[in-house]
């Protein structure tokens, strides 16, 4: 059961109203997520320019962007944004099965693999990646600059998780394949 009801556009506080303008023509609707967030200003209009300098300034390409929400998701077990990202995965070109088994902790692809075992390091250990994990994500070719960017995308979805487990988010998109 959410703990705080979801605004729209019309009820939203004003200061949000731009923001979830610009998010519903993003997703085609208020999700309830960005709903919940306008309640605040300062957490909705925050979850929006991280959104905007990643969209601006990152190196990591959607498809993988999307692998690191699915990893953060599974491993922080949260529901709405393993289902969320399900979809943004599939419009990114992951199938079924690929993401099921990046949910599960094993990217099919080895290079992505290093970089998502990296990921889910940093979210179980609060931030302390372990020594291996980081040189198995530059081994398998992962440089200096998307390691280090690696951060603000798992801090991205740390932040969404959490703010779903804190309000309890009800899922308003077609829930994740069980694990």
């Amino acid at each position: 059961m959410p703990r705080i009801p979801v605004h729209t556009v019309d009820s939203a506080p004003a200061a949000s109203t731009d923001a979830l303008k610009q998010l519903e023509s993003k997703f085609g609707k208020v999700l309830n997520i960005h709903g919940g967030m306008a309640h605040s200003p300062a957490v909705l209009l925050s979850y929006a320019a991280l959104g905007d300098v990643i969209a601006e300034h990152a190196t990591l390409d959607g498809k993988t962007r999307e692998a690191i929400a699915l990893a953060v998701g599974a491993e922080d077990e949260c529901t709405y944004c393993q289902s969320a990202h399900t979809g943004g995965g599939k419009a990114a070109g992951f199938s079924d099965e690929e993401m099921v088994n990046i949910r599960r902790g094993k990217a099919d692809d080895a290079e992505l693999d290093a970089l998502l075992r990296l990921a889910r390091d940093y979210t179980a250990q609060v931030g302390h990646t372990s020594d291996a994990a980081w040189q198995d994500a530059i081994d398998a070719g992962w440089s200096d600059e998307q390691l280090t960017e690696l951060s603000v995308h798992v801090t991205l979805n740390l932040f969404t998780n959490y703010f779903n487990h804190h309000v309890h988010t009800e899922l308003d998109v077609p829930e994740a394949p069980a694990l």
